[in-house]
């Protein structure tokens, strides 16, 4: 499985999408084109009849699939949180470093202590990336469908995403799993290898939700609740996600 290529890819089209374009090397453009003729929308003018707005989906490729099918649901930037996934590992642990300022009253890290906390997904290779990033795109995929509203034609289409991406059949079909597997937090939180992998697990579940969605705000707190991560934790990782946008 190529958990760790597909992951890097869709940080790079996450930051990307910042800029206005990709990074990825995938024409996500001309992908989106594709995808609104297939779901009978028009990109031209920003919108489709399907409720994607495809304006919103520019530079978003496999990323925007994920965020965008939520169908009847604003896409304004409140909901597109590129940034966080594209320094998920960052931005999570300079959560962790916030927290302890406060809690400690100064900003000198005990280095015992933030060896215990694991490393960055960036940071990570070989096996120990692998495993961190079927963990992160575990938790984005289980957080995009929370509203319930991916239908088997959107779940296709993720797929084919994802496949552009450069996935191998057995990320292929790791991913259909995925899409049809019970939405269960607990099960998900068990996959964290780490604290900084929790504080991941729930930042990159940020960025593709609306905390403003009754359905996806109970998500994200069954999910907190079950990686035991403190309240003020959970709202510092929301606070770096805005923030990073």
């Amino acid at each position: 499985m190529n958990a760790s290529k597909i992951l890097q890819q869709l940080m790079q089209q996450a930051g990307g999408s910042q800029k206005g374009g990709s990074s990825s090397g995938v024409d996500v453009k001309g992908m989106l084109s594709g995808l609104s003729k297939q779901l009978g929308g028009s990109s031209s003018k920003g919108g489709s009849s399907s409720g994607f707005d495809m304006k919103s989906l520019l530079g978003g490729g496999a990323m925007g699939m994920l965020v965008g099918s939520k169908r009847g649901r604003s896409m304004g930037g409140k909901a597109l949180k590129y940034g966080a996934i594209a320094g998920v590992g960052v931005l999570a642990w300079k959560a962790w470093q916030s927290s302890q300022a406060a809690k400690n009253g100064n900003t000198q890290q005990n280095t015992a202590q933030a060896a215990s906390e694991g490393e960055r997904v960036e940071v990570l290779s070989g096996e120990y990336q692998e495993r961190r990033s079927l963990e992160l795109l575990q938790a984005m995929i289980m957080a995009a469908r929370a509203d319930g509203h991916i239908d088997e034609q959107e779940q296709a289409l993720i797929t084919e995403q994802i496949d552009a991406l450069g996935a191998d059949q057995e990320m292929h079909n790791w991913v259909e799993r995925q899409l049809k597997a019970p939405l269960d937090a607990q099960a998900l939180a068990r996959e964290a290898d780490s604290p900084q992998a929790a504080r991941e697990m729930y930042l990159i579940s940020v960025a593709v939700t609306d905390d403003q969605n009754p359905m996806e705000r109970a998500w994200l707190d069954q999910l907190g609740s079950a990686l035991n991560l403190p309240k003020e934790m959970t709202a510092e990782l929301e606070r770096q996600a805005q923030q990073a946008g």
